[in-house]
């Protein structure tokens, strides 16, 4: 399988890691961390040089409760670092659902967009079809500030899988091929502890659904929930839970912790016996 972007063909013979740079003041691991252009600058090349597969820049908190900020700040946050980290020689990704900020990041260079909202929002979908980007839809209800009162589900992973499966099928009818989708099941979005544990547990249903499939359990509260550890301590956490979604099919993995990360994916591919090639 692989993952079709604007410059880059994903080899997806083996999971690949997606770096997180937020560009953010209050995301809910790191914010504040790169909130100003030269250290996230800095970041990407520090990710770079960890070996990541893909840099993930987002210019907008998507924690619990987030307030929204408009695409003109958004875009100021992300712009100068995407510019930058195009040079870098890996696929990048914006993280936006906002169709003004998605045109912006492609005509800079983005290969990939990773939209929260599954390209609903008006515009959207015209803004990446055509252009010949990644895109990665993840399932989530309402919108930061609400979504925790929309966890309410009779079968979370069969919601989630028609869900996924219906947004990729209108995305396809739009125009994107079907080598340029993967799917993000949400952990922690609009889902409680119990609906992230048994989601996991029926993901390879989700992979069943045909696409890439780009997972993001790093420092989840979830993970905090079951060790008592608070969010800069969960990195044992973050990799059990990557390498328990890696074997029930994940292909992507969008995490905080890129060298460790890194390290337990070619343990696990040698394990496998997949090959490690390179992305060309």
């Amino acid at each position: 399988m692989h993952w079709q972007t604007r410059r880059f063909r994903i080899d997806l013979s083996r999971p690949r890691v997606m770096g997180i740079v937020n560009v953010t003041p209050d995301s809910f691991s790191d914010g504040g961390h790169h909130d100003e252009a030269r250290a996230a600058i800095a970041h990407c090349e520090r990710l770079v040089a960890e070996g990541v597969d893909i840099l993930d820049i987002g210019g907008e908190s998507t924690r619990p409760g987030a307030p929204r900020v408009d695409a003109d700040a958004e875009w100021a946050r992300i712009a100068p670092v995407l510019a930058a980290a195009v040079t870098l020689g890996v696929p990048v990704s914006v993280d936006t659902w906002k169709p003004e900020v998605m045109r912006r990041a492609l005509d800079a260079g983005a290969d990939i967009i990773n939209d929260v909202q599954a390209l609903q929002a008006d515009g959207a979908l015209a803004a990446v079809a055509g252009s010949g980007a990644g895109v990665c839809l993840m399932h989530m209800r309402g919108e930061p500030v609400s979504m925790m009162a929309l966890a309410d589900y009779e079968d979370v992973v069969a919601e989630v899988a028609a869900f996924l499966s219906e947004r990729a099928r209108l995305v396809r009818a739009a125009g994107v091929s079907a080598d340029c989708i993967a799917l993000d099941p949400g952990y922690g979005f609009a889902k409680t502890a119990e609906h992230n544990l048994t989601l996991l547990a029926g993901q390879q249903r989700l992979a069943a659904l045909g696409y890439p499939l780009l997972v993001g359990w790093s420092r989840k509260r979830t993970l905090g929930d079951i060790t008592g550890r608070p969010v800069e301590q969960r990195l044992a956490a973050s990799l059990a839970a990557a390498l328990r979604a890696v074997s029930a099919g994940a292909l992507v993995l969008r995490v905080h912790d890129v060298a460790a990360t890194v390290d337990a994916v070619k343990v696990w591919a040698a394990v496998d016996g997949a090959t490690i090639r390179p992305i060309e």
